[in-house]
């Protein structure tokens, strides 16, 4: 497997991030060495927050939650998925799939020996992040989950399926598509910042497989995967919450079915911010947080 590394100089003097890059090193399958990449704050000993991002994000999402989080005496790590952020990126489309996506990032937990974990996570962050859930059960204490789900080849909405087949055949991501994620207005110095990782189109491989392995209709690879996960988060019975954006249009409904099958989600504080889309890190990272901080010491 061919490897990108995006220079350390793309991530020079980017607004609102200075934090330093933490790297843990994975094999994959064909023993390729595979380096993500984490920022985090806090004490080391603390009880880890672990924030997962979704796609064509990274870590940077998080950077308005880290700081109120890790001052409520805990770990705050931001992963960058694999193809994305400080994380290394195969060289080829045809490298990325949702099994190695679990993959990955399953080698990745059990590496850094995450216990007793709070769990963030949105977009594809979020259907990985459950697939760690729903494999290493006993690792995490609770969730919480925004604007994400596990597809199950079953439903399918207006735009997921407009999404995935346009990106069928694409080699890089189109940018375009990312800014009407956001509610309120992205300047052009964030914008910048959210491309850096990628200097040309070379590096966007995994940005452009991830809308294909959705598991949106009833063929897709990933819909076998995805069952088997399902089937053992329902019966994940620790804390369970859904904070969602009501304007976007991704995984509109997801947060219904968590609540509805998952057995920890019931009797949890569930909303929908109503002025929030898709990116709700980005749009409304302060009621994120105090919903995140209320759910810590709910369950404390």
């Amino acid at each position: 497997m061919q490897i990108l590394r995006t220079p350390d100089s793309q991530f020079d003097g980017l607004p609102e991030w200075s934090f330093e890059p933490h790297y843990t090193t994975i094999m994959t399958d064909d023993e390729t060495p595979l380096r993500i990449a984490h920022a985090q704050l806090g004490p080391v000993d603390g009880e880890p927050i672990l924030l997962m991002h979704g796609n064509p994000s990274w870590s940077y999402l998080h950077r308005h939650m880290m700081a109120p989080l890790a001052a409520t005496g805990r770990r705050v790590i931001a992963v960058d998925l694999v193809g994305h952020g400080r994380s290394d990126k195969p060289a080829s489309k045809d490298d990325y799939t949702l099994a190695r996506h679990v993959e990955w990032m399953s080698k990745w937990l059990i590496a850094m020996d995450l216990q007793r974990t709070t769990l963030f996570c949105q977009d594809w962050g979020g259907t990985i992040g459950l697939h760690l859930v729903a494999n290493f059960p006993d690792r995490f204490d609770r969730v919480a989950i925004s604007n994400s789900g596990m597809p199950l080849g079953d439903r399918a909405n207006w735009f997921l399926k407009l999404w995935t087949n346009l990106m069928g055949r694409a080699t890089r991501f189109p940018w375009f598509m990312f800014k009407p994620g956001f509610a309120k207005p992205l300047t052009e110095a964030a914008y910048r910042a959210y491309r850096a990782p990628y200097p040309t189109p070379a590096y966007e491989k995994g940005l452009a497989k991830f809308p294909v392995l959705i598991a949106v209709t009833p063929d897709n690879p990933g819909v076998p995967l995805n069952q088997a996960a399902w089937a053992k988060l329902k019966t994940f019975n620790k804390p369970f919450i859904t904070l969602f954006g009501a304007k976007d249009i991704v995984a509109r409904g997801a947060d219904g079915r968590m609540q509805k099958h998952i057995p920890g989600a019931a009797g949890q504080a569930h909303e929908r911010m109503p002025t929030a889309k898709h990116f709700i890190q980005e749009d409304e990272p302060e009621w994120l947080v105090e919903r995140l901080i209320r759910f810590l010491e709910k369950q404390a």
